[in-house]
């Protein structure tokens, strides 16, 4: 009933021979993914393996900028969305409009000259710039009528009920 204990292990050179065969395996489909460098001769695992490391490092880098570059466009306040802001000011019969908003509100504007329009405001000039996460938008337009407050005052709601429809 004695068994041999070396019959019932494999030996350490068949273990340690798979052992170099499936890191050979392992680094074979590493350097599969890696994109091709340009070298001469035969290239050593250890290079082979730096090459690699530098590969998953760079793109490493690559998503952290890409990350970034969309939280700023998304505007990562607030969820990754920016509050819409809106400023009515009347100065004589001049409707002054501003609009704050985030990149996921840029039909807006298009809204507001529609509305601008129906209200029978003559748009004397328009602009935008942006602002980290921020576009401001600006209108001035002629208020026409004997009474520029009531057309201020109805314009103002008008556009607030549009941003409470809009604003996430």
């Amino acid at each position: 009933m004695d068994q041999n204990p070396s019959s019932s292990k494999p030996d350490r050179k068949t273990v340690e021979k798979n052992r170099r065969y499936q890191m050979k395996s392992l680094c074979s489909k590493l350097s599969s993914i890696v994109p091709p460098q340009s070298h001469t001769g035969a290239v050593s695992l250890l290079d082979q393996l730096e090459v690699a490391t530098n590969y998953i490092k760079k793109l490493e880098l690559n998503l952290e900028k890409i990350k970034q570059k969309k939280n700023w466009l998304m505007g990562s306040s607030n969820g990754g969305f920016k509050p819409i802001e809106i400023d009515v000011n009347l100065m004589g019969s001049v409707l002054e409009v501003i609009l704050m908003t985030g990149f996921n509100c840029q039909f807006l504007f298009r809204e507001t000259i529609r509305m601008l329009q129906e209200e029978n405001a003559e748009i004397a000039s328009a602009s935008f710039s942006v602002q980290e996460n921020a576009i401001f938008h600006t209108i001035h337009c002629q208020i026409e009528g004997s009474t520029p407050e009531y057309g201020t005052t109805r314009i103002a709601e008008r556009l607030r009920k549009l941003v409470a429809h809009v604003d996430p």
